[in-house]
């Protein structure tokens, strides 16, 4: 009775008073929690609110202590209330085995509870650190997701993959768009840090790439005063200047941990469009990941983005895309809630970000807009622009062209109709501009594709290629 029913044995054993107050607390309690699941299936923003903030987590930590404490005794006090020493030896016996099974399954359902919320109070504390929020601009969210890796052979931390994702925050419609590390000469805003430094765009030698501007400005920290992450606000001024999009929030992801990730949402599934190798240090091809529908696990998913040993670094990006796509697709509440803890425990080792945990009902409430949506993106690479000398008119044009593009019902959308199927290959051919081979990112004397001064409209659906659900 007391499993099903806290509080009922000492109702009916004439303890009116313990008996109507544990049901009391038992009733209270279970109708907070169908208030909770209603309110996630009718607002998940609501409720990603209030399980995210640290004073709710810990308040409903303890009171799940005290319903364990009670509850345990309810059942002790139930089984006293049965005179087990009047009982025969097998009664007595079968009785005690039962009290303390029952017992032992609803207290530990509550601790388990309990531990899940100090799990998520401590993670959402940590990693979600941010204190400062900012307001949508024209009715969009501008985040920037950067992957990075400061491998033994690299002096310090560069962003291998720089992705910007512009979310309609009514709609959740969504325009992504990634650049290549080797983009050269990029402009920085007027009065900012970069631009004092770098009047006339990031030029200074052959390691000056888009992605070296993390590392240029970290290096320089003493020219930001105040700034806890100069490379941040250095790489964030970039892509501003570039696309004309303010980044409201960032997310830098060590690639080094990402299988971790996959590992804990029990993979990921993608359609991949060629065989891709995979390769030792030496370079000897040690295992290959095999075109079709595949769901991969983290080790393969992380080379399956990694891999560039017979394709470019431009191929590379767009199954990066096709990773991220696919993820934001696969992953739904219920998954995130069976497997939070693993999740929690990578998210950790591996996520930073200046997204406060005030904004995550916000963010929440985006992701699961954006994908019950298609997904509109551009990729920067030859022949599009060149990565030597790019005309930068033509990305502030199709970043243009994709937000309009993102606003419309895509099959309807002139824009998206023009660029047809995209190609995952379509930046591998000669004259790439880039290193293709080596991961310092120096710059190449090619001019990285065709023509720059004119704006070729390459805005298209991600989802046609990348993902296979």
């Amino acid at each position: 009775m007391t499993l099903g029913a806290p509080g009922s044995a000492q109702l009916v054993a004439g303890n009116r008073v313990v008996g109507k107050f544990a049901l009391r607390v038992a009733a209270a309690v279970l109708s907070v929690a169908v208030l909770l699941a209603l309110v996630g299936l009718v607002s998940p923003r609501i409720l990603v609110s209030l399980i995210s903030d640290p004073g709710v987590l810990r308040f409903g930590q303890i009171v799940l202590l005290v319903v364990a404490v009670g509850w345990l005794a309810l059942f002790v006090d139930a089984w006293r209330l049965g005179r087990p020493l009047r009982m025969r030896q097998k009664q007595r016996l079968t009785s005690t085995v039962t009290m303390v099974a029952a017992s032992v399954l609803a207290v530990s359902l509550v601790l388990t509870s309990a531990h899940y919320i100090g799990v998520a109070r401590d993670s959402i504390s940590r990693i979600f650190a941010g204190t400062t929020t900012t307001d949508p601009t024209a009715g969009r969210y501008n985040l920037l997701l950067l992957g990075a890796d400061a491998g033994k052979d690299r002096v310090g931390l560069r962003p291998d993959s720089m992705t910007l994702v512009s979310i309609d925050e009514r709609t959740g419609r969504a325009a992504m768009f990634s650049f290549p590390r080797n983009l050269q000469r990029v402009p920085f805003p007027p009065g900012s840090v970069m631009h004092k430094q770098f009047p006339n765009g990031f030029d200074c030698g052959d390691e000056c790439l888009l992605n070296a501007v993390y590392t240029w400005a970290t290096d320089h920290k003493q020219l930001f005063p105040g700034d806890a992450n100069p490379g941040i606000t250095a790489t964030e001024d970039a892509i501003r200047q570039l696309t004309g999009l303010r980044v409201n929030y960032y997310a830098l992801i060590d690639m080094g941990g990402f299988e971790q990730l996959v590992d804990a949402v029990g993979g990921v599934r993608v359609n991949v469009r060629a065989d891709v190798p995979i390769t030792g240090r030496d370079g000897a091809v040690r295992g290959v990941i095999k075109a079709g529908d595949q769901r991969l696990d983290g080790y393969h998913a992380l080379w399956y983005s990694r891999s560039r040993a017979t394709t470019s670094d431009y191929d590379r990006m767009a199954r990066q895309r096709c990773v991220m796509a696919a993820m934001l697709h696969q992953l739904d509440p219920a998954t995130v809630l069976l497997k939070f803890q693993k999740i929690a425990e990578a998210g950790e080792q591996i996520v930073s970000t200046d997204i406060p945990a005030s904004e995550l009902g916000t963010m929440v409430d985006l992701a699961l807009k954006a994908k019950r949506q298609k997904i509109v993106s551009v990729q920067f690479v030859p022949p599009l622009i060149r990565t030597a000398r790019p005309d930068f008119s033509v990305i502030r044009k199709n970043v243009d062209a994709a937000i309009e593009a993102s606003r419309q019902t895509l099959s309807a959308s002139p824009t998206a109709k023009a660029a047809g199927r995209p190609r995952t290959d379509q930046a591998s051919g000669s004259g790439s501009g880039g290193d293709s081979g080596g991961t310092s990112g120096s710059r190449s004397s090619g001019s990285g594709g065709g023509s720059s001064g004119e704006s070729r409209q390459a805005v298209h659906e991600l989802g046609e290629v990348c993902s296979a659900g």
